[in-house]
């Protein structure tokens, strides 16, 4: 791909991008028919995926523009429903697209099993007898238990013993130990959870306590991505401000969003936005992210915004995010939904780790976006546009009446439902 460039994409048809698409990608037939359905998850399917299934849920998916990361280029699938959303990003990757792209880097997947002993009779004799076994411990795991991802180069690595609480305190004493697995393009939680469960007897054996909980943890912090940027003041100029008064309102939107907890939460609800679209579109958990990002924001002991923005010595904006990032671009749900396959050939991610990357990428960009508009124009000028046209839609519009509707709707500032059907029922 030449460039993630789609100037005017948003004003063709969505038969029109999906054309222009399918000449980017080689799109075959059934990816091409997949993006022109309304569901490409089949029933039969969904019925193998999860109990009790009885229908399809859809969700809208769009292309995120204008990502230049690390010098690539990149076009990013992401499902939501959120107006304004997918225009958001795209419009903070072109503000750092124009500053040069977006940097990243990250750690070695590596996830985390918890095993909890409790009833030892001696703790410290307990926990040394765990890591007087370790290398042991790891030869069996990566002999018996994840064998496949030796061969992938992955496997176990470590074993780390943590205690919890106290003898007689209200929840008693544990020991908690850690085992920690690379697990290379996958996710990892079924690997994790094999590894734990067919290790707990040998840890009991061991420690001479009893094993209750074996279970991955979804607190990937062994398993960070991180997305840089920076940004002269003179590509954030506006129409009515100029970049250094818009860099001096990011970054006391950054500052607000540190001191306060109930600011912190709506700051990072935008960030998520972006993150959780592209989890969602390639076929992730974003449960697991969801819960994993905002555990790693409270990490300190209070819960405050996971974005940093600031000036530098050279008096430029820069923005950074590190998340913890369990993704995967191998796995059930992935092989098997038809969507989360055509979004994980549209971005060209190699790597389970690629991928950790331009989702935050994602999240830094859309983040962007939202404060920088918080701090100029306010937020519900492009956001109150895009919501119109739902209106409109909701009200009973179609074709080109959801757009003169919409603008109707704007222009008279009242945007509502009940004012759009009052219009609907008017005679054309």
């Amino acid at each position: 791909m030449k460039t993630s460039r789609l100037p005017g994409f948003y004003q063709l048809s969505i038969t029109e991008r999906i054309r222009k698409l399918a000449e980017i990608y080689e799109l075959n037939v059934d990816e091409v028919e997949a993006l022109s359905s309304s569901g490409a998850l089949s029933l039969a399917q969904a019925d193998k995926m999860i109990e009790n299934a009885v229908g399809i849920f859809s969700l809208p998916m769009g292309i995120g523009a204008n990502f230049l990361i690390n010098q690539k280029e990149y076009l990013v699938p992401m499902a939501i429903e959120e107006p304004s959303v997918v225009a958001a990003a795209s419009f903070g990757a072109k503000l750092v697209r124009d500053a040069g792209g977006f940097t990243t880097s990250s750690t070695e997947p590596l996830m985390i099993g918890q095993i909890q002993v409790v009833n030892c009779t001696d703790w410290q004799v307990a926990e040394q007898a765990v890591l007087n076994n370790k290398q042991r411990l790891i030869d069996l795991a990566n002999r018996h238990f994840v064998a496949n991802l030796v061969q992938r180069g992955g496997g176990m690595r470590d074993i780390e013993v943590h205690h919890l609480g106290e003898e007689n305190g209200p929840h008693g004493r544990m020991m908690i130990v850690h085992v920690l697995v690379d697990t290379c393009d996958a996710m990892g939680a079924n690997l994790i959870n094999t590894t734990v469960e067919g290790l707990a007897p040998e840890i009991e054996a061991l420690t001479g306590g009893k094993v209750y909980l074996r279970i991955l943890s979804n607190l990937a912090d062994r398993r960070l991505a991180r997305a840089r940027c920076v940004i002269p003041a003179e590509c954030l100029n506006t129409r009515n401000l100029d970049g250094e008064a818009v860099i001096e309102g990011i970054v006391q939107a950054q500052n607000f969003a540190i001191l306060d907890p109930y600011r912190a939460v709506t700051h990072n609800k935008g960030v998520m936005n972006g993150v959780d679209a592209v989890v969602m579109a390639t076929g992730n958990d974003w449960r697991s992210v969801e819960a994993a990002a905002h555990a790693y924001a409270a990490r300190s002991g209070r819960y405050r915004s996971m974005t940093e923005w600031y000036r530098n010595a050279d008096g430029h904006l820069v923005g950074e995010l590190e998340l913890p990032m369990a993704l995967g671009i191998v796995g059930a749900a992935i092989s098997m939904h038809p969507m989360a396959k055509v979004a994980l050939k549209f971005l060209r991610a190699r790597t389970a780790r690629e991928l950790s990357e331009v989702t935050v990428c994602v999240g830094l960009a859309q983040n962007l976006s939202a404060i920088r508009a918080l701090a100029t124009d306010g937020i519900q000028k492009g956001h109150m546009a895009l919501h119109a046209r739902t209106v409109a839609m909701t009200a009973g519009a179609s074709g080109d009446r959801v757009d003169s509707l919409a603008a109707e709707l704007i222009q008279l500032g009242e945007i509502t439902l009940s004012r759009a059907q009052e219009i609907m029922a008017q005679p054309q």
